[in-house]
């Protein structure tokens, strides 16, 4: 009998390798149980996966020569996620730079404003919701006319102010926004509650990859039209440009990786166009400006999103890899977990604040002309298409 245990044994000399994990034994529940050991004993399934994410965060993102990109998508602003999570993860020091929906920088616009939102419910009727001027998201309540409409009305204000008229992408449009969000919320005495406001004080670029589909978008171009129909339209001169905001995200890892001989991770909350703008940075500089890279080194995905329906919110970080958007040999330094993001993101940054030390902020935002220069001159001196495009674009310049 022993010798078969023996022969066994030798036939698998390797097994151990899959059996190094701490047992599966954890400490009961209690009284004294606080976030950081209730994450810590969470030992399997998406549970484990968030203990992995917050583990990778301690582990190599609190490093100082790494470099975070944030994105969110989803309802999470006026959900409260601003001031319970993404500011605190900012002030920690552990968003060097930021993606999300125009939808999500409208409605952090109500808490600068002093606009409130409600718990509610689900099981409503919407149309005695429409009837009585009350806006669902999902249980989330508030007024049509005092938030909604009057978000607009002082929306429309800020638009027309002198520093917007100009061309800029969201990354300017938004610092010009976070600087006035800044003084209502030190005016009112409101407390940090907005995250452009956040953003704008720590020196963090702020980027909407779609910034027509959103209600800040629809306010931009509602005042184009009005201009357009008085004969005015040379004077509301603000327009908003993407491509200035794929360079400049695009500057940002180049700079971090390949000038500052750094590192770079990714913090992806529910998927969707910003984790999209967010992973692209990798497949700018290597697809199309042609220089030498490999990937981000870090990727955490906190998504609800299934990765068999084809679509980019669930399209787990082995899949970017393929694209270029993930460096392929740091995959084990990569974390999905399928969790509701509303429940994942507080438990994420508590467990960031509570173990960790405060990075020094970068405040790129202030090095934007430097990182640009940057990626000019390494575009430049790496891709070998640039004398014919060069022609080409002299063709149309004649």
């Amino acid at each position: 009998m022993a010798e078969k245990k023996a022969a066994r044994k030798t036939k698998c000399p390797a097994k151990s390798a899959y059996l190094r994990g701490k047992r599966i034994c954890p400490a009961p529940v209690s009284k004294k149980t606080d976030i950081v050991s209730l994450i810590d004993n969470m030992d399997a399934y998406n549970g484990g996966r968030l203990r992995a994410a917050c583990h990778l965060l301690g582990d190599k993102y609190a490093k100082s020569d790494v470099t975070i990109g944030m994105s969110i998508a989803g309802a999470l602003t006026p959900a409260g996620l601003g001031p319970s999570a993404i500011i605190p993860l900012m002030n920690h020091g552990f968003v060097d730079w930021f993606s999300a929906t125009g939808a999500n920088m409208y409605h952090d616009l109500h808490f600068a404003f002093n606009l409130p939102m409600h718990r509610g419910s689900a099981n409503v009727d919407d149309a005695d919701l429409r009837r009585k001027g009350v806006t669902r998201i999902y249980d989330i309540l508030f007024d049509y006319e005092d938030v909604l409409m009057e978000t607009d009305r002082r929306l429309r204000q800020i638009l027309l102010r002198p520093e917007f008229q100009k061309e800029m992408g969201t990354r300017e449009f938004y610092h010009h926004l976070g600087k006035i969000l800044d003084e209502l919320e030190r005016k009112h005495r409101l407390g940090q509650v907005s995250v452009l406001a956040a953003a704008y004080r720590n020196g963090i670029p702020v980027f909407t990859s779609s910034p027509g589909d959103s209600t800040i978008g629809m306010n931009v171009a509602g005042l184009e039209l009005l201009a357009e129909a008085k004969g005015l339209g040379g004077a509301f001169k603000l327009k908003i440009n993407p491509s200035i905001d794929v360079n400049d995200s695009t500057a940002i890892v180049l700079n971090a990786k390949q000038y500052e001989k750094g590192k770079t991770g990714v913090i992806l909350i529910g998927g969707g166009s910003p984790k999209n703008f967010t992973l692209q940075t990798e497949p700018q500089i290597q697809e199309v400006l042609m220089i030498p890279e490999a990937g981000q080194d870090y990727d955490i995905n906190i998504t609800d999103a299934r990765p068999d329906t084809g679509g980019l919110s669930g399209a787990p970080p082995s899949e970017a890899a393929s694209w270029g958007k993930i460096d392929p040999t740091k995959l084990d330094e990569t974390v999905t977990a399928y969790l509701d993001v509303t429940a994942a993101l507080p438990m994420l940054a508590a467990y960031v604040i509570q173990t960790t030390k405060p990075k020094k902020l970068r405040r790129l935002y202030d090095r934007g002309d430097e990182l640009r220069g940057k990626l000019i001159d390494s575009y430049l001196a790496n891709n070998r298409e640039i004398p014919q495009l060069e022609k080409l674009i002299k063709k149309l310049a004649t």
